[in-house]
């Protein structure tokens, strides 16, 4: 579905990601974990056109998205749950929830963004009972829980998530985890960039590790795990011992 080559990306004088290569296919959840600053969340804005400045090759269901508008790239089936979430803070949750079904209104598919909502409130009930309140006054969870809706509202085929898991509590962060292999489990291919490196590798069908904007190393998710230059450098007890991957 996804395949990037030889991917520079770079801020001024500094490069950010230099020279990445990697693939998504169709159904999988795939994670990128990496230390702060290794390039993670660049690599997602040219995939998602929020950044211009960069070289190489993002091919998208065959198709190159180099020089693509972002919400033409949202048309195309690419959907994002930004780092921080980003939401609407003066708007009601359904509110939120219907600006990520905006291309939809466009094409005036009023019916089909209904049937979305119905299922974003199945799937998460207390946006349901969160309906008309402003988001801005959502916990911490229940924004993520908003953010990732609103991603699923616009009908992705590759849903794209930027750490998850920031500034959240272990439980909550074991929900949302949940939540996303169980996306998974529905079809939905899924990119994970995620510092949280056990807990994203528990999900995930492959990963992929950056460092300094380089992939330095790639395999199954069952490899990564037992991997001892990774356990070293990502897996200490502080990173997600409390998710069992259930």
């Amino acid at each position: 579905m996804l395949r990037i080559k030889n991917l520079k990306c770079s801020y001024g004088n500094i490069m950010a990601v230099q020279g990445a290569s990697l693939s998504v296919n169709n159904g999988e959840l795939i994670s990128i974990i990496g230390a702060n600053g290794s390039g993670k969340s660049t690599l997602l804005l040219a995939i998602c056109g929020l950044l211009t400045s960069w070289e190489g090759e993002i091919i998208f269901k065959e198709k190159n998205i180099k020089g693509l508008s972002p919400p033409s790239i949202v048309k195309s089936g690419i959907s994002m749950v930004p780092e921080g979430r980003q939401i609407f803070s003066p708007l009601s949750v359904i509110d939120n929830l219907k600006m990520g079904a905006y291309t939809m209104y466009r094409k005036g598919m009023k019916k089909e963004v209904s049937d979305d909502l119905d299922m974003i409130m199945e799937l998460f009930p207390i946006l349901r009972e969160r309906a008309n309140q402003l988001a801005g006054t959502l916990s911490g969870g229940e924004q993520q829980m908003l953010a990732i809706g609103r991603a699923l509202m616009a009908r992705p085929q590759l849903l794209v998530l930027d750490e998850p898991s920031m500034g959240l509590a272990p439980k909550i962060v074991d929900m949302i985890f949940g939540i996303i292999k169980n996306l998974r489990k529905e079809g939905v291919t899924i990119l994970l960039v995620e510092q949280n490196a056990r807990a994203a590798l528990k999900i995930s069908d492959r990963g992929y590790v950056l460092e300094t904007g380089k992939i330095v190393l790639q395999g199954s998710a069952e490899e990564l795990l037992v991997d001892d230059d990774v356990k070293r450098a990502y897996l200490g007890r502080d990173y997600g011992d409390f998710y069992d991957g259930r």
